[in-house]
This record gives structure tokens, sequence and C-alpha cells, in this order.
């Protein structure tokens, strides 16, 4: 009798997941045409600029694939996702609200040839990794492999971790949104890692929100492949990659041993690795983190030659190994 019961169980979790991916893609897919007609109407585009390295493309290209972003997770998290506690759904939805709204002013400055101060961006993300942190969703420890017993942090370097990485995260993400189809990308495949790794964890809230993210960054590359149809600007950037670094979180580092704490570092390899060494480069050379520029590897990789296509398939198959190593680090752990 309980084998029956299993499998009708595990069926159903199959369909759950399915159909919250199938009905996050179909709404940024549905909704990302009506927005960008909307973006020329309001003159919320990214203009091309001659003679700078990090605007490649030739035409205005919309900023509105975020809002379409949005509507697609926030609807999907609603209907699919079952948190323990209506405080950890707000923080999660309200923090992402905030990170997008903020992301928002940033491209809407950007439009308009200004620049918006970094403090203020900084500030409104890191507000909401703290919500995040208030909630319970939080970077408690790990469990030590030799004794089995768990290492509990400090409470402070718990706050410390926990909003350094969602902002660290969603930072590394927004650098990475340089090229058409990257960011984009990059995304889906470490959203599906971390979808694996939850469900291999069985952590059921982590992985609908994973799928939910695969499915609205799947949708978006429709648009988002070269040559790019519409943008998801810092707006869209930067709320994947909080959404992204809540999952790891709460999915990934939940429970991890100190071998395992590395899983979800390495499936955000491409972002946080390149960023790692763009940040440490801007430092040494006495430049602010937050200043842009063309030190990204698919900066550096266009200038050996490669064509931007060239360059997302390289960048994207590099994350997907990160991705794999990840998992198979999984294994190797469980089986420990």
């Amino acid at each position: 009798m309980i084998l029956p019961v299993v499998l009708f169980s595990w069926e159903g979790c199959i369909i759950s997941y399915l159909a919250a991916f199938l009905l996050s893609f179909t709404i940024v897919l549905l909704f990302i045409p009506p927005l960008r007609r909307l973006a020329f109407r309001f003159d919320f585009v990214d203009k091309p600029k001659p003679g700078v390295e990090r605007k490649i493309h030739r035409e205005p290209i919309p900023l509105t694939a975020s809002i379409a972003i949005f509507i697609g997770f926030v609807v999907s998290f609603v209907i699919f996702v079952q948190e323990e506690s209506w405080l950890r759904t707000g923080a999660v939805l309200g923090g992402g609200l905030m990170v997008l709204g903020i992301g928002m002013v940033d491209d809407w400055f950007k439009t308009h040839g200004k620049e918006f101060p970094a403090l203020p961006k900084m500030l409104v993300q890191m507000t909401a990794a703290v919500l995040v942190y208030q909630s319970g969703i939080v970077f408690y420890g790990f469990s030590n492999p030799l004794t089995g017993t768990d290492v509990l942090l400090p409470a402070w370097l718990q706050f410390v971790l926990t909003v350094l990485w969602i902002f660290g995260v969603t930072t590394v993400i927004n650098f990475t949104d340089g090229m058409d189809g990257l960011a984009g990308g990059i995304s889906a495949i470490s959203a599906v890692t971390l979808f694996v790794v939850a469900l291999a964890k069985g952590q059921s809230e982590s992985a609908m929100i994973a799928i939910i993210l695969v499915g609205a960054a799947i949708a978006y590359l429709r648009y988002n492949k070269p040559p790019a149809q519409v943008f998801m600007g810092d707006a869209g950037a930067t709320f994947l990659g909080f959404m992204l670094g809540v999952v790891a979180l709460d999915g990934a580092f939940k429970g991890a041993t100190v071998l395992s704490v590395f899983i979800p570092i390495l499936a955000l390899g491409v972002p946080i690795f390149d960023n790692v060494f763009v940040v440490v480069k801007r430092l040494l050379a006495g430049k602010p983190i937050y200043q842009a520029d063309a030190t990204q590897a698919h900066y550096r990789l266009l200038r050996t030659g490669l064509n931007p296509k060239q360059v997302v398939l390289f960048l994207c198959l590099i994350n997907t190994c990160f991705g794999l190593t990840s998992i198979v680090l999984l294994l190797i752990d469980g089986k420990s």
C-alpha cells in the first residue's frame, strides 16, 4: 500500500512543478509584447551610445521585461508556494518588490541619460535582504560531518552572512547583464541547479520557487536572445538575483555541511567568480565598485575575437559545468 501512495505523491509533485513552470513561463511570454509597446510610448528604452563598449546594440530596446517577470513570478508564487508563514511570504514578495522598484528608478534615470546614485539603490537592496532575514530565512550555520553536530554561528554573524549573500547575488546577476541572453541564460541555469538541489534535499518550497524562476527566465529569453527585442534592465536582473539568493539560502544552505556550503556558490559560479575578480580589480584601481565599465568576462571574451552569441554560449556552458559540479558535490556529501 505504501508504494502506490509514494508514487502518487511523487507524481503529484511533478505535476505541480510542471504547472508552476508553465504558468510562470506563459505569463511572462504573454506580458512582454504589450509591455514592450508601452515602453516605446513612454520612452522607457535603452538607447544605443556609439563608442561605449558596454552598449553593443544599435537600436532603442524596451526595458519593460522586468515587469512581466515580476508578474509571472508573483502570480505563480501565490498559487503554488506554500510558505510556512505569511511573514515569510511578505518578506520574499515585499523584498522582491523593493528591489524591482529601485531598479526601475535606476533604469528610468538611464533612459534619460542620467546616473542614479548607487547609495540609495544599495540601501534599498540591503533593506530587502534584512526583511528576508527577519522572516526567518537565515544562514544559521552548518553541520560538522565528523561529529554530526550542528555548528550554530553567532547571531551577528548569521545576520551579516545572510544579508551579504542576498545582496551579493542580487548584485552579481545585475553585473552579468551586459549581453543579449546572458543574464537570462545564467539565471535559468542557476535556477535549474538550485531546483535539483532542493528536490534532492526534500525542500519543496525552495524547489517550487526555483522552477518558477526557470519558467520566467526562459520565457524572457524568447525575446532577449540575440538580437534582443527587450531588456529586463537593472530592475529585472536584480529581481532575479534577489530571488536566486533567497532560494539558495532557504534551500541549498539549509542544513549544509562544511562541504555542501560550496554547492550554491558553484550553482552561481560564473557571476560570482567573474564579479569577485571585477570588484577586486576595481578596488585595486581605486574605482567605485558600482562604476560601470567593460571588465566583466563577457566583454573580455568579446575582445578576444568571439562574437556575442559565442560568448553567451561559452559562459552558459561554463555555468552549466559549475552547476553539474555542485550536484556531484551534493551526491558526494550525501554519501559521506
